[in-house]
């Protein structure tokens, strides 16, 4: 008998360097070269983001640290620099390896029957940043992987990608019983924030942080009992509109996106068509057509893009503040870690006590506007995998 893979050891980290949301935001709204009106938006964006803190990799935007050369904060003026992409990416290529080395490590070190000799495929996820050979080549020779290891990197997707690397790992169990898949996203944010008139800019300024995700997924059985989500269901939608409204573009001063304040309206009127085909089975379908869909699903996973994001998703599927706890306590302490938010969101989901059997709703949102969504089950310590 097959079974259904897991996704299991999940792992996080984040960098040294904590971010206070009301310091950063000061510093934004001090810039020499914004006007008045981009000032008052500073303001309202990060006051309004839900973010208390976030991490980074460049110690220099820390203000207790002092830099003699500094690239992209000058402290003693206050002014944010403009480094060009070259250099921004330089730093990508040094810092986001040794998190997904890192990230990797733990996931692995963390699960006690699975070794290093026992996986079998490597996926990692980043839109930041550009390298080759890159982070899955890394990780295979830090972690001593087997040569043979097959690797996928999904570069350049924008928030909803470790959606697409976990169905990706699970249709590789499918076809092999005895694989393991180890998926690693890292996504380095705040290597591309820079001060702008631009609204969308400026929003975005306010909400992205640096961080990494791991997790290893596998339909083999085990004695040992470990916490796990068991992947049952994946869909992916792509809205009418919004196209324009979300986005990621590589510019001369780093990668430049644009989330527009739009965004939460699309993903409110588009949500319920976007997950309708997840809840493929009568009870659930039953629930979803009578607005009860929240009763029917224990937990929801939800990439917190934005406090704004999550307001709409909680309203148009009346979901209760518990239910929406996870996504926004994650927003609050890390802010938008890109793809690897949502992995931090279903660790959070299952340390806080998840029990065996219930159902988790996941969903990520991201460029073209596209909803990536699954539909898993908590295995809990006690259980196995069926």
């Amino acid at each position: 008998m097959r079974h259904a893979p897991v996704l299991r050891s999940i792992q996080t980290i984040v960098p040294d360097t904590v971010l206070i949301q009301e310091e950063v935001r000061d510093v934004f709204a001090a810039q020499p070269d914004i006007g008045r009106l981009a000032k008052r938006i500073v303001a309202t964006s990060f006051n309004v983001s839900g973010i208390d803190t976030r991490y980074t990799v460049l110690d220099e935007l820390s203000l207790s640290t002092d830099v003699e050369a500094p690239t992209f904060f000058d402290r003693a003026s206050g002014e944010l620099l403009s480094p060009g992409t070259k250099t921004r990416n330089e730093l990508y290529t040094r810092e986001a390896g040794r998190m997904f080395v890192e990230a990797a490590r733990r996931a692995v070190d963390a699960d006690p029957d699975i070794t290093a000799a026992d996986v079998t495929h490597v996926i990692t996820v980043s839109c930041t940043g550009f390298h080759a050979p890159g982070p899955d080549f890394q990780i295979v020779r830090a972690l001593g992987l087997r040569d043979g290891v097959q690797r996928y990197h999904l570069g350049f997707m924008g928030c909803y990608a470790s959606m697409p690397a976990l169905r990706a790992a699970s249709q590789f169990c499918g076809a092999d019983p005895d694989a393991v898949v180890l998926v690693v996203s890292v996504e380095l944010c705040t290597l591309h924030l820079r001060s702008s008139d631009d609204p969308d800019l400026i929003v975005a300024s306010s909400l992205f942080a640096d961080g990494a995700a791991a997790g290893l997924v596998t339909a083999r059985t085990f004695s040992s009992d470990v916490p796990g989500l068991r992947l049952d269901r994946f869909h992916t939608s792509i809205t009418s509109e919004g196209e324009k409204d979300m986005a990621w573009t590589i510019g001369d001063q780093g990668f430049e996106m644009v989330l527009s304040t739009a965004v939460p309206h699309i993903i409110g009127e588009s949500i319920h068509d976007a997950l309708r085909p997840l809840y493929a089975e009568p009870a659930l379908a039953a629930a979803f057509e009578d607005d009860t869909i929240g009763d029917a699903v224990e937990h929801w996973a939800i990439h917190p893009g934005g406090r704004s994001i999550l307001d709409r998703v909680q309203d148009k599927l009346g979901l209760t503040d518990e239910q929406l706890h996870p996504a926004r306590e994650t927003l609050r302490e890390y802010g938008n870690m890109s793809s690897a938010t949502v992995l931090f969101v279903m660790k959070r989901i299952l340390d806080e006590g998840a029990q065996d059997g219930e159902r988790v709703s996941a969903m990520a949102f991201g460029p073209g506007l596209t909803a990536e969504s699954a539909l898993m089950t908590v295995v809990a310590p006690g259980s196995h995998a069926a």
